[in-house]
């Protein structure tokens, strides 16, 4: 495993899994395979509504919890709720503190929400504060805003749409990009570009692992998906080659391409709405 240390001094390791439509069970049997595949990040959030199955696989993995770095998101309907939203979360997970909270969309009363995970984080109940799907002008609100800046910013981010104006906007901050779609929402057209392909046979390592590869490589975060045990274990195996210089040019040429998520006004606004039972959850 590589590290990316944050801009407040935390180690974090640059590769997790992701549990984004995942079930209970699924979520829990991922975690779990994750875990004995080496895995020291698992990334999950309110809204998943598998964080009990997180913090199960977790409690019974027999890794030491100083050894591994837990990552979970704040809902929209829970950011005015204060202290017991960060207390609702760490109960659900069965946990002393998270590594990462997250503020899960860019709407609602997130600077209120900002503040409450700074008193988390003073507080010793969170080591690193993020932010999910905000875009660069409520990046820099929040920043303004804050005392404590964000460590983390989570976006679409894959070899199309490789965020260089974000990265350049965060740079100042030392602000880190964890890229969720890194595998761009499994579309194979993009695992099937000879710029991965080729790499791909040179190095005997499969596309996907390619792309994982660009990813760390670029300084990003990533948090892969999967409920295959198999798929799991190989998405780690990243970390014994290295591309090169001018394989890394070729596929900046993708940059531009294709995205697959847009914010829309609409969606923003069905996101506010929502207001999920968390603790209902298995």
């Amino acid at each position: 495993m590589e590290y990316i240390e944050l801009n407040n001094g935390v180690k974090m390791p640059v590769e997790g899994l992701g549990t984004f439509l995942m079930s209970p069970a699924e979520a829990e049997a991922a975690s779990i395979a994750a875990l004995e595949a080496g895995y020291e990040h698992i990334d999950t959030a309110n809204a998943y509504m598998n964080e009990r199955a997180v913090g199960r696989a977790i409690a019974t993995s027999g890794v030491a919890r100083e050894k591994l770095f837990v990552s979970t998101k704040l809902w929209p309907s829970v950011y005015e709720a204060g202290m017991a939203a960060v207390d609702g979360t760490l109960a659900r997970l069965g946990l002393d503190y998270v590594d990462m909270l997250i503020l899960h969309q860019p709407v609602g009363n997130y600077l209120a929400a900002w503040k409450t995970m700074e008193e988390a984080y003073r507080a010793g109940k969170v080591r690193a504060l993020g932010l999910s799907n905000f875009e660069q002008d409520k990046i820099a609100e929040v920043i303004e805003a804050a005392e404590i800046k964000p460590q983390l910013v989570t976006v679409e981010c894959h070899p199309y749409h490789a965020q260089a104006d974000l990265r350049a906007f965060l740079a100042p901050y030392g602000t880190v990009i964890e890229a969720w779609y890194p595998l761009g929402h499994g579309d194979k057209g993009l695992q099937e570009e000879p710029v991965f392909q080729k790499p791909a046979r040179k190095y005997g390592k499969s596309a996907a692992q390619v792309i994982l590869r660009w990813h760390v490589q670029m300084g990003a975060s990533i948090i892969p998906g999967s409920k295959n045990p198999v798929h799991i274990a190989d998405n780690a195996n990243i970390f014994d080659f290295e591309l090169t210089d001018e394989e890394m040019a070729e596929i900046a040429k993708l940059d531009g391409t294709k995205t697959y998520y847009t914010a829309t006004p609409e969606a923003l606004a069905g996101y506010l709405a929502m207001k999920p039972d968390f603790d209902s959850q298995e």
